[in-house]
């Protein structure tokens, strides 16, 4: 069964987010994930200074451009910031000094160094005013995933009526303690008939039993499951490369920051994923294909 994996921040040994991202090595990033199922993927970009993101978008823009092997499977590219929260626990792996308010200057300057290949940006609500910047975005024809968020129902429905469509890795990118009714968890799957939204699937970033209940909540067809994979998917326990961040990865294959308070990225694949979801929840074929591959090739395809 081939997969469509909509957040994929490197592979194998490769960081879509180095700063001396070659093309050969985007090839065998890109070789490793089809051997691993993954037929198409956004390569990921997170938050860093404007000048890195746009050069580092625009490196991935020449792999996809330059090379066909690379166009086939790198699909475009998934900007995660820089308008996230700042707050503790919500910013995750993204450095706080970096992330701004959502403004239209810097969001074309980020849409203009992709050439035609940024297809997904990811950011907060509450970091939108008025959700000018997700309307601008959309209007552009670009899926806009709210993540990394603390934001309100308020903000939420405003960003939906502006074009929000989507909702990045619920459950991670918030803070381990959290109100226990009126939390960012809650307030997304109550807008669930709204937006599709991907989960993590690897039994890290959310354990399977709550990944079981979230998913209960969501329609079949807004579901998604991406692998926030890193340079280390693939390669097993170590330390790893993500934007100029050491992550390491244990012996139960969980990607830790530094700092060991917080994940930073995903070791597994989504082939591994999907043994998990059969395993420990029971998800029957149907399913899998669906949260796999039908439902983000649908959203990545227009359709």
């Amino acid at each position: 069964m081939s997969h469509v994996d909509l957040q994929v921040n490197g592979y194998a040994g490769v960081d879509f987010n180095g700063d001396e991202l070659s093309i050969e090595q985007v090839q065998q990033a890109c070789r490793v994930m089809r051997s691993h199922q993954v037929d198409r993927c956004l390569g990921t970009v997170i938050t860093d200074s404007m000048d890195a993101m746009c050069a580092r978008i625009g490196r991935l823009a020449d792999a996809i451009e330059q090379d066909e092997e690379v166009a086939k499977t790198v699909a475009g590219i998934h900007v995660e910031g820089p308008f996230l929260s700042p707050w503790d626990g919500y910013a995750g792996a993204h450095p706080k000094s970096e992330i701004r308010a959502a403004n239209r200057e810097d969001a074309q300057r980020l849409v203009d160094a992709g050439r035609g290949h940024v297809r997904l940006v990811t950011l907060a609500p509450e970091q939108d005013s008025a959700g000018k910047t997700t309307n601008w975005l959309s209007e552009q024809g670009i899926i806009v995933a709210a993540g990394h968020t603390n934001a309100t129902l308020k903000d939420l429905d405003v960003a939906i009526d502006s074009g929000l469509t989507m909702f990045t890795h619920l459950g991670n990118a918030c803070p381990s303690e959290v109100p226990r009714h009126d939390n960012i968890v809650q307030r997304v799957l109550s807008r669930a008939s709204r937006l599709a939204i991907s989960f993590i699937a690897d039994g890290f970033h959310i354990p399977m039993m709550a990944l079981g209940n979230y998913l209960k909540c969501v329609p079949e067809q807004n579901i998604i499951i991406v692998s926030d994979a890193i340079s280390a998917a693939g390669l097993g326990p170590g330390t790893y490369a993500l934007a100029g961040q050491n992550v390491h990865v244990d012996d139960d294959g969980a990607a830790w920051a530094e700092c060991r308070t917080h994940f930073a990225g995903c070791a597994t694949s989504v082939q591994s994923m999907t043994e998990k979801l059969r395993q420990e929840l029971s998800v029957d074929e149907a399913s899998i294909q669906a949260w796999t591959q039908t439902n983000p090739a649908r959203l990545l395809d227009g359709k």
